[in-house]
């Protein structure tokens, strides 16, 4: 029943002397929500199984076409995570196991901390983007690994993947408008030093969530290079909120330049970092509540963006909007809860019910299942990395 209808219905009943208001309505969403929840559940059981039988027998997965294994492995490896399947325990323990194993594998260790695999060229001109979800993957199940052994490997790994990133970072001077001159560093899909010193908000990113998994996993982050990567992303914002695609690809952050997938993105790092208070987030979910629509339809990048963007919201749960803009109408407010009732059904419906994969996207069924598989966990708050 429209909330105006009921107000009226109530009205009338008091000028008749009589109150009556329908009972079945509570029961009726009640029943809705119960039906809504074990929809979720089946369609991340059946979305894992398909990802399960998806992994090689090397225990990598893979984009279409043999595409990107490194970044692939990781998010889908984070989907078991995020199940709380773990590296001694839960029903997709060989699955983490298998994917743990193939990151350690002697074949791909480097000196140097690279976790991706030049080798294969759809990794040699974007390493960065395996490195970032590498780690932050590798951060993770670290956590939950008890055999000394293999605890030891994946802290050695771990060291040099880290120092690896911060060495890839890009790094310029940047002035602000009030005239202070600031180092700022982003990271490009390359290392500096391999991409002339090029940088791109999305692989930033990328980068930035690695560093923090990898710190909250106990693994030394130099703060100067966490630093650098917030003056970069205020460089790259917008008078508008919006975060541009390069600074090296402009330099200028103008009105209308602004990218929502990568903008998104830039919230997650702000929050990561604690700053709900702060200016700038502020800007950021600004400009995401105006130009990202939410259950209508597909968008360029949408996967990359609803990654990112329902993280984002599921941080802002349901109040903390109005502690950020106390003068914002109550029903204007950007919300996890408004987010699922936008988002999920969408979701849910773009499930292949044969496969229980999601099939649709740009890169191909196992990255188009682990966003949707990550969305619809997001409530299990099991990763720190994800956690509000």
């Amino acid at each position: 029943m429209p909330r105006k209808w009921f107000f009226a219905t109530v009205a009338t009943a008091a000028v008749a002397g009589v109150l009556a208001i329908p009972s079945t309505a509570p029961v009726a969403a009640a029943e809705e929500k119960k039906d809504r929840k074990k929809a979720v559940e089946t369609a991340i059981k059946n979305g894992l199984e398909f990802l399960k039988k998806e992994q090689k027998q090397d225990g990598h997965w893979e984009a279409q076409g043999g595409q990107y294994p490194t970044t692939m492995t990781a998010v889908a490896g984070m989907c078991f995570l995020m199940e709380g399947s773990t590296l001694k325990e839960g029903k997709y323990k060989e699955q983490v196991e298998k994917a743990v194993g193939w990151f350690l594998a002697a074949n791909r260790q480097q000196p140097n901390g690279m976790i991706g695999d030049v080798r294969n060229p759809t990794e040699s001109t974007r390493y960065m983007y395996g490195q970032g979800f590498g780690t932050m993957f590798l951060a993770c199940a670290y956590g939950e690994e008890d055999d000394k052994d293999q605890r030891d490997k994946l802290e050695k790994l771990l060291k040099k993947a880290v120092e690896f990133i911060c060495k890839a970072q890009t790094s310029k001077k940047h002035k602000k408008p009030e005239g202070k001159e600031v180092e700022i560093g982003g990271w490009g899909y390359v290392s500096a030093a391999d991409g002339g010193n090029f940088d791109e908000g999305s692989v930033t990113i990328t980068a930035l969530q690695a560093l923090r998994a990898a710190k909250n996993a106990g693994i030394p982050v130099p703060k100067e290079n966490i630093d650098k990567a917030v003056n970069y992303l205020e460089a790259c914002t917008t008078p508008d909120g919006g975060v541009i695609y390069s600074y090296a690809g402009g330099g200028v952050a103008a009105k209308g330049q602004g990218r929502p997938p990568i903008t998104a993105a830039a919230i997650c790092c702000g929050f990561s970092a604690g700053q709900y208070k702060s200016e700038l987030p502020k800007r950021w979910i600004k400009y995401c509540k105006d130009n990202i629509p939410v259950g209508k339809g597909r968008q360029s990048h949408d996967e990359y963006q609803t990654y990112y963007f329902a993280q984002a919201v599921y941080a802002l749960g349901d109040d903390k909007y109005g502690e950020m803009f106390p003068n914002d109408p109550k029903d204007g407010w950007l919300t996890w809860s408004k987010y699922k009732d936008a988002a999920f059904q969408q979701i849910l419906d773009g499930q292949d019910k044969t496969s229980g994969g999601w099939t649709g996207g740009y890169i191909g069924p196992v990255f188009a299942t682990s966003v949707n598989l990550t969305v619809l966990q997001l409530e299990k708050g099991i990763l720190p990395i994800y956690q509000k």
